[in-house]
């Protein structure tokens, strides 16, 4: 760049210089000259009436609408799509079958089920007789006889140690007695078994009736080369037969060859009938030999540690085995569960937004993912969410109003609830805020998606004494125009303060106006309610139509006192809430003081 084009450059800049520092001097001359105005025009008292309204502050944001509940339908297992019996745009009802999948490779795996269950309850059935078995056999402690008979021999003493097998007893029983003799083969061959049979004691002649109960097969030769066959006969014993009588025996028109010696029925050696390895430990017998036994008669008592420890190994089957049925019903009921998620259906009432899958489609499951074959909307109602700042949700409770509006249905405002505040806040930009929920029951022409305005009713009140928000004076004061009811009441007040005394009025008159009261004016101290931009509900210490002075600089000033947090004032100020629009207050429920006033 040569020496002439450098010259330039800094005249251009000078000049430019010259512009900027002519417009701050001339913006300056323009403010000091407002400022003036303004200052002047304080001369002019404005003044307002208490007047009696409805009030309410309102707390907006902006949102965007959605359904009441929304479902994507996934399946939960793999296979061919056979039938799907719905359309996008349908309505259907909770439990309505949207999907079928083919579940033919779950047979196999339902009928091995459902084998396994039947055997794990047959193995419960078994044990349970066992364990009973044993509660009844050691009942009270005593081992009972298996058989029926008199005691021949008894086996065993106090002490002892009883298992499995161990011999016990020999068992008799002569109340009826067996008889077998041999009849010639030919002869023996046309004997029946059940044929009645005449038996002729040797030693006494005696005779007694009979029944054949086995003719044997075996043929065997007796002396004199003569071939028999050994029939079995027995009768009842009437009392004088012993084991050693001996009878011949006639059945119909045949006689055996040869006598043969009486045998009691039942004759038989008892053994203890345990299971597993434990043992009985013997405590004493209860029994002798040659006494009378029956089935179920106790032989001997045992301990009752060997007892219990016996039993409990019953029970403890018994119990496994039940174990054993609810694992093999857990896995048919498993198993039925799978085949029963081949058929899906709706979770939800709604509408059907999108259809993903139809008849043909292959179902298949990655890791971690699944396929969205469906999504239901329930537009039976519909939510919007709001973002509210840590200064406001406070104020926000469930079951609140809300109006509602949209750009998209324009002159229409829809009514809203409070459904759900949230303590799950979210910080940004220095501010916490917590998300509200709010539930609209009728949505009109609205849809999903839509954009809406949102305002919460934080409170209200119907004919309240209010003021506008200008007339509110720090240290929540009002000037009241002398003459008014609060006017004089104030008056006396401010005189009592200064003097109390009627005649210090003036001087306490004077002391107002020095601080900056308008003439004609007296400070009351009031008690307010509900605040919003523009009137403050008033509690206490004004009556309606009283007048009141409006600091004309009112506006600016409380729009600065917003902006700086508002000193003593419970009311948010305006802000933007992240993810929610923007979240602007109208008014608070309280107001500690307003902005300074004169």
């Amino acid at each position: 760049m040569d020496k002439k084009k450098r010259k330039k450059g800094k005249k251009l800049l000078v000049i430019l210089a010259v512009i900027l520092v002519a417009a701050v001097a001339g913006y300056w001359f323009w403010s000091n000259k407002k400022k003036e105005a303004a200052v002047q025009n304080t001369g002019s008292v404005q003044t307002a009436t208490v007047t009696r309204m409805d009030i309410s502050s309102e707390l907006t944001a902006s949102s965007s609408l959605s359904p009441k509940d929304t479902y994507e339908v996934t399946s939960l297992v793999e296979g061919e799509v056979l039938e799907a019996l719905f359309e996008e745009g349908d309505v259907v009802e909770k439990g309505q079958i949207l999907y079928r999948i083919d579940a033919s490779s779950m047979d196999t795996d339902l009928s091995s089920a459902q084998t396994t269950l039947k055997r794990a309850q047959e193995s419960e059935q078994t044990a349970k007789e066992d364990y009973e078995e044993a509660l009844q056999k050691l009942s009270g402690n005593t081992y009972k006889s298996t058989g029926t008979g008199y005691i021949k021999t008894l086996y065993v003493e106090a002490g002892d140690k009883i298992s499995n097998g161990t011999r016990i007893a020999d068992l008799y029983d002569d109340s009826v007695m067996k008889l077998t003799v041999p009849f010639l083969t030919a002869e023996a061959e046309q004997i029946t078994v059940g044929s009645e049979a005449v038996l002729t004691i040797e030693d006494t002649g005696e005779q007694i009736p009979g029944t054949v109960i086995s003719v044997s097969s075996l043929e065997e030769v007796l002396s004199g080369g003569r071939l028999v066959k050994a029939v079995t006969v027995e009768t009842q014993n009437p009392g004088g037969l012993t084991s050693l009588m001996q009878a011949t025996v006639k059945v119909g028109d045949f006689v055996c060859s040869s006598e043969g010696t009486f045998v009691p029925k039942t004759e038989r050696t008892m053994t203890a009938e345990l299971s597993g390895n434990v043992s009985l430990e013997v405590a004493s017998v209860i029994t002798d030999e040659g006494s009378y036994v029956g089935k179920g008669t106790a032989m001997f008592a045992v301990t009752a540690k060997s007892a219990e420890k016996y039993i409990k190994t019953f029970k403890d089957s018994y119990e496994s085995a039940g174990d054993s049925v609810e694992n093999a019903e857990n896995k048919l009921s498993n198993t039925q569960d799978t085949i029963d998620d081949y058929t899906i259906t709706a979770p939800i009432s709604g509408t059907v937004i999108t259809k993903n899958s139809k008849v043909g489609d292959k179902i298949t499951r990655s890791s971690g993912s699944s396929t969205v074959m469906a999504v239901i909307y329930d537009l039976s109602a519909m939510t919007l969410e709001m973002s509210v700042d840590e200064l406001d949700v406070r104020s926000v409770k469930v079951g609140q109003t809300v109006e509602i509006t949209a750009d998209a249905v324009e002159g229409v405002t829809f009514g809203g609830t409070v459904t759900n505040v949230s303590l799950q806040g979210s910080y940004s930009n220095g501010v916490t805020n917590y998300p509200v929920t709010v539930t609209m029951e009728e949505t009109g022409d609205l849809l999903p998606g839509m954009n809406v305005d949102a305002q919460i009713i934080l409170d209200e009140s119907k004919d309240a004494l209010c003021i506008p928000v200008g007339a509110l004076m720090r240290g929540n004061r009002v000037y009241v125009k002398s003459g008014s009811s609060a006017g004089t009441a104030g008056g006396n007040q401010e005189n009592a303060a200064a003097g109390g005394s009627q005649e210090n009025a003036a001087a306490g008159t004077a002391q107002v106006k020095k601080s900056g009261v308008p003439d004609g004016f007296v400070a009351v101290e009031v008690t307010t309610g509900i605040v919003n931009d523009d009137y403050v509900e008033i509690l206490s210490g004004l009556s309606e139509g009283d007048e009141v002075y409006v600091d004309p600089s009112a506006g600016q000033t409380t729009t600065n006192m917003w902006q700086m947090g508002g000193a003593g004032m419970q009311g948010g100020m305006p802000g933007m809430a992240p993810g929610g629009g923007s979240n602007n207050r109208g008014g608070s429920g309280n107001m500690g003081g307003g902005a300074p006033r004169p």
